[in-house]
């Protein structure tokens, strides 16, 4: 899944897309590279991130959506339920929703919907970042939801954990390293580690200090082959071309195997 934000205060790529020309060339481009859906967003829900007004949301993603559509499956990344059932209009089939509270728009449309954790609104989401056991609780949360939209009549639903949504480095990390307790539960897991804050902490630059957003690339694309090895089905990132190599990588070699004893070093 590519990542196309119409938007000019994401944390990454603000502002680069926002002119619809531009978005729906670098949509093309991303599908050229191998994307197999574009994730189409006109409202940023980085921490700290102001709400959009709907007006202004659905001028920046309709034309976008509507173009992308006829050349790739797209999703409308928003948590405004006009503009997911407007997005659909003009061609998405997935509604990619970071409130998790759009089931009924799926149901009503026929789209596919993601449930994604986030704890809070972006503006405090951060000051929500306190679990007494983050892998379960994220689950029973996204678990919860998508059994609520498949009973609404929802066929197609996938859970993301909400990787950097009201989420320390440690809760993170706790999250990729049991991916397998959300790939458990049956429904499809999608992830999106793509350039993300902690990702610049754990691999930082010779002085120490955090990657750069733009330097985040190496460590995108290990989190992104370990979630792939891990059992998730669509990872969702900014430089798709990397990412589909590593994910066609992942899926020709062998799995290791160390059944043979002796030591790893």
């Amino acid at each position: 899944m590519g990542v196309l934000n119409v938007t000019p205060d994401s944390f990454s790529d603000g502002g680069q897309w926002l002119d619809p020309i531009a978005a729906i060339a670098h949509g093309r481009e991303m599908v050229a590279a191998g994307a197999t859906i574009v994730d189409v967003g006109g409202e940023s829900t980085r921490p700290g991130a102001v709400a959009v007004a709907e007006a202004e949301e659905l001028r920046r993603v309709l034309s976008v959506v509507e173009a992308l559509a006829e050349v790739v499956q797209v999703s409308i990344d928003t948590r405004n339920a006009a503009v997911a059932r407007a997005a659909v209009a003009a061609g998405a089939t997935i509604i990619n929703d970071v409130s998790a509270q759009l089931w009924p728009v799926a149901a009503e449309t026929g789209a596919g919907w993601v449930a994604m954790h986030m704890p809070a609104e972006p503006p405090v989401m951060q000051q929500h970042a306190r679990y007494d056991d983050v892998v379960s609780e994220v689950r029973d949360h996204l678990v919860e939801r998508a059994e609520t939209a498949r009973a609404a009549g929802v066929s197609e639903v996938w859970i993301d954990p909400g990787i950097g949504f009201g989420k320390l480095a440690r809760h993170n990390l706790l999250l990729l390293r049991h991916l397998d307790t959300l790939v458990a539960t049956g429904f499809p897991v999608l992830i999106g580690t793509s350039r993300k804050s902690f990702l610049g902490v754990l691999a930082p630059q010779g002085d120490g200090t955090p990657a750069a957003t733009d330097d985040r690339l190496e460590a995108t694309v290990a989190t992104s082959t370990w979630a792939i090895t891990h059992g998730v089905d669509v990872i969702r990132v900014h430089d798709v071309a990397p990412a589909v190599q590593a994910v066609r990588l992942a899926g020709e070699a062998p799995a290791p195997s160390f059944a043979t004893g002796g030591s790893v070093r």
